[in-house]
């Protein structure tokens, strides 16, 4: 299984090992050397149909579900290391239909970010479209876009902070991050 990331305002594509992918709310224990924590809230789709060069006009048939998340990353060093530690790809289950992102007054929370669905499924479907260009797409796929830039979650020196993420007032993370 591939988790697939289209990082904010880039133009490239990458992939993190499954080994990542934490879907339950367990604490997120810091690997040692690692000095501060960066995040950023994503949207992520769950691919249902195998495909390669996804065109727009067929897009909705390849995914079947959606979720909000947050993807850690370890340090500030290259993106290869800091996105590969286990556990950092916060993608919860249970997903939703993909209908409720034609809402765009429901509200989404991570850490202390908050937004609306406005655009979100424009991006996503154009994520996976262009991740379909550069590597074949699998039934049980993450395709995963980043909604804004990272930011610093904690520094070692911060010991424990809380890590709590909502859509639609409804719980779908809440977990410790423990250096």
């Amino acid at each position: 299984m591939n988790i697939v990331i289209k990082p904010y305002g880039r133009d490239l594509c990458y992939c993190r090992p499954d080994t990542t992918w934490e879907k339950e709310s367990r604490d997120f224990y810091v690997p040692e050397g690692v000095e501060r924590l960066l995040w950023t809230p994503v949207v992520f789709a769950r691919v249902c149909k195998a495909g390669k060069c996804i065109s727009g006009k067929f897009v909705t048939r390849y995914y079947d579900s959606f979720g909000i998340g947050a993807l850690l990353y370890c340090n500030d060093d290259e993106l290869a290391f800091s996105s590969c530690a286990d556990h950092t790809s916060i993608l919860p289950m249970p997903l939703y239909d993909p209908v409720v992102l034609d809402n765009t007054e429901n509200i989404w929370r991570a850490g202390d970010c908050t937004g609306n669905l406005e655009g979100v499924r424009e991006r996503l479907e154009n994520a996976l479209c262009e991740a379909s260009r550069r590597v074949s797409l699998r039934i049980g796929d993450l395709v995963a876009v980043e909604l804004e830039p990272m930011k610093i979650l904690a520094e070692r020196t911060d010991g424990q902070i809380g890590f709590k993420g909502e859509l639609c007032e409804n719980v779908l993370f809440d977990f410790k991050v423990i250096f």
